[in-house]
């Protein structure tokens, strides 16, 4: 994991550090549990709130429930149905066609936003988890994380 200062934003926001989460994806498609490394890289930082950011056009991120993995395989599933055939799409470039990993990148979203407690902790419910999705892997992978003062 990586860090590098970050500038203050305008107004009253202001990111103190962004910090760089790494990942190597292993399947075309996944969500990965990240709620532990997004933990860490807070590291009880004092704000109020933590943006999880991923700066890939074929991933995203989000929350849902961490409890059951068939939840994850249902989403998945769902995602397919959604933006599941290839030849529906005009893209092509070079990684080849991938639209449906676009649409579903769109749909998810890049980034979210989870509000911290005043202990520093992720302020998440009790059966909420923060989930990286992959649409177009595998391949190596970012997510910045950074604490909104």
């Amino acid at each position: 994991m990586g860090s590098s200062a970050a500038t203050p934003g305008r107004g009253s926001l202001c990111f103190r550090v962004v910090r760089t989460l790494e990942l190597r994806t292993e399947t075309k498609s996944a969500l990965i549990e990240i709620t532990d490394d997004v933990a860490r890289a807070v590291n009880g930082t004092a704000g109020a709130a933590v943006l999880v950011y991923v700066p890939h056009t074929t991933a995203a991120v989000t929350i849902n429930e961490k409890i059951d993995p068939v939840l994850l395989d249902d989403l998945d599933r769902a995602l397919v149905t959604v933006a599941g055939d290839p030849g529906a799409f005009e893209h092509d470039d070079e990684d080849g066609p991938n639209g449906t990993s676009h649409l579903r990148s769109t749909l998810v979203g890049p980034q979210l936003l989870v509000p911290l407690r005043d202990d520093g902790t992720l302020a998440l419910g009790t059966y909420q988890g923060i989930f990286f999705c992959e649409f177009d892997g595998p391949r190596d992978r970012r997510v910045h994380v950074s604490v909104l003062q």
